[in-house]
Formats: C-alpha cells, structure tokens, sequence
C-alpha cells in the first residue's frame, strides 16, 4: 500500500449482492488497518461517502486508519449531493482538486 492513494467510489466492493458487498468492503479495510504499510490517503467519492457514516461497519475502520495518519477524504459534491455531512462520523471533506494533486503523485487503487 505504500505511496499508493485508495479511491473509494461505493459502500460496497464488487457488483452483486449488497450484504455481500458490504461485507467484503469491510474485511478490506479490516485487513488493511491491520497493515503496517499503509496508503498516503483514502479519497471517498459518490456512494463511497457513505463508508463514513454511522450505518456503515466500515466507518469504525476508516476512524482507526485515520487515527493512524492517513487522510480519509471525503468529496465535498458527494457529500452534499447524498446530503451527508451531519451523518459524517470522521474523515474530512475535500474537493476534487486534492484528489487530483494526489492522484499525480501516487499510484491510485481503486475500489468499486
């Protein structure tokens, strides 16, 4: 994971069944926690902002992670297009212009 940025687009990895996606997003940021290496950020964009709220397992994740060092950014559009903010449990808002500085700096990963 290292000087890489991991772009996180859903509230689920993979295409299928929802619990199931949700699931195995969560195992990913369990494992990834767990890591010594971690990423230079976590950038979370459309349904991905929804990683961040009470109603996802993975925001406990993405708070530890955080609390590591590692940025996790959430797109200020998103944000206010799914009108989210007050629901946010950790992370910061940012806009496309610093994933963009980032992503021409580090390799990007991303999730969807």
């Amino acid at each position: 994971m290292k000087n890489k940025v991991i772009l996180v687009s859903s509230d689920q990895l993979g295409k299928g069944d929802k619990d199931l996606g949700e699931t195995v997003l969560e195992t990913f940021f369990t494992l990834l926690k767990q890591r010594e290496e971690k990423p230079v950020a976590i950038f979370l964009m459309n349904r991905g902002v929804f990683t961040l709220t009470e109603q996802s397992l993975v925001s406990v994740h993405l708070q530890e992670i955080e609390k590591s060092g590692v940025p996790v950014l959430a797109c200020k559009t998103c944000v206010d297009y799914y009108n989210v903010e007050d629901k946010l449990v950790g992370g910061e808002i940012s806009g496309m212009g610093h994933f963009i500085e980032l992503a021409s700096k580090h390799e990007v990963l991303t999730i969807a």
